[in-house]
């Protein structure tokens, strides 16, 4: 990647991570609804919903861009470790794009009162879905966990980069029973971290070329 992209990819990762925050803060929804109470939820806060979906999508658009920021930090060491992850990763990212998608589609269902209870009941039970959202959220902490990994490995970043990515892996199970604060910390965390990994892919480019004029 040439250098003069290396600014552009590391502000898409923070403004995809903190597009990622922003989306989860906008959740209408506690996750822990009926399909009855959803479908109020999302007639009664459309917008809202609409909101979330578009920040989803932007989110996905920024973390894509934000990837090769990341590959700057792994010159050697933890290198097949990191990029490995960022291709379960990237599965992630596609996936948040179509669930972003997703939403809006059920969103005009609901609006056009084209859906019933009993009828998303149904489809949440489908064996089809259910496999794509497990690839889809699988491939996401999967791959958050490996660059992690490969961020320990590294050590281009500060120690609480790949910490706070580790704690986004963690509280997977956790979150859910935790609320919107759970699920905020959680997705806060993530964020926090990537905005670590472009600061430091920016200071280490800084690093180099401040080397590189010495030896001139």
């Amino acid at each position: 990647m040439r250098k003069s992209w290396l600014p552009l990819s590391a502000s898409a990762l923070v403004v995809g991570a903190m597009a990622l925050v922003f989306g989860s803060l906008l959740n209408p929804s506690s996750g822990a609804e009926s399909t009855l109470q959803t479908i109020h939820t999302v007639r009664e806060q459309g917008a809202r919903w609409l909101a979330m979906a578009v920040m989803y999508f932007g989110a996905s658009l920024g973390l894509a861009l934000g990837m090769p920021a990341l590959l700057t930090l792994l010159p050697r060491r933890g290198r097949g470790t990191g990029i490995t992850g960022i291709g379960l990763f990237g599965v992630g990212i596609a996936g948040t794009a179509g669930f972003a998608m997703l939403m809006v589609f059920f969103r005009a269902l609901v609006t056009q009162r084209a859906l019933k209870p009993h009828g998303l009941t149904m489809v949440a039970g489908d064996p089809s879905l259910i496999v794509m959202l497990a690839i889809w959220i699988g491939g996401f902490y999967a791959g958050a966990l490996l660059i992690s990994i490969a961020l320990f490995m590294s050590r281009r970043t500060p120690t609480w980069v790949p910490v706070l990515l580790l704690v986004f892996v963690v509280m997977m199970p956790i979150a859910p029973h935790l609320g919107r604060v759970g699920q905020a910390v959680q997705v806060l965390a993530l964020g926090i971290g990537f905005t670590g990994v472009a600061v430091s892919a920016i200071s280490e480019q800084a690093r180099r070329e401040v080397a590189r004029e010495r030896l001139v």
